[in-house]
């Protein structure tokens, strides 16, 4: 079993050449809970890749990303990233965002997502 360092520098990477929902896939557990900044958490992997659908399919240009930070340790990672983007809904999207992963058995149980709007 790979250490969460490990697993979060793939996902990262992942991440960065575009592979969003696969990376969903294979680093999210079946209880995943997600929350973005203070809304409503999402309960289960089906939903929560159902909201990484919406977000992957509104993107209308995407012109960077770059993890910035990360710090790992067990079984919790911290990412800073830098995002740059258009998004259909809106608009132009240039923001640092902290995602903060708890992990169990190399799957994120749960993760919650800072940043400005």
């Amino acid at each position: 079993m790979s250490n969460v360092k490990e697993q979060v520098s793939e996902l990262n990477q992942m991440i960065l050449e575009g592979k969003i929902l696969d990376a969903f896939d294979k680093f999210y557990g079946d209880d995943v809970k997600m929350q973005e900044n203070d809304q409503p958490v999402t309960e289960g992997k089906s939903a929560c890749r159902k909201n990484e659908e919406a977000f992957v399919s509104s993107i209308t240009e995407f012109r960077a990303a770059e993890v910035k930070n990360v710090i790992a340790g067990d079984n919790i990672s911290v990412v800073e990233w830098h995002f740059d983007y258009d998004h259909k809904d809106w608009g132009t999207k240039k923001y640092d965002q902290v995602a903060v992963q708890n992990w169990k058995d190399g799957k994120i149980v749960s993760e919650r997502f800072f940043y400005s709007n």
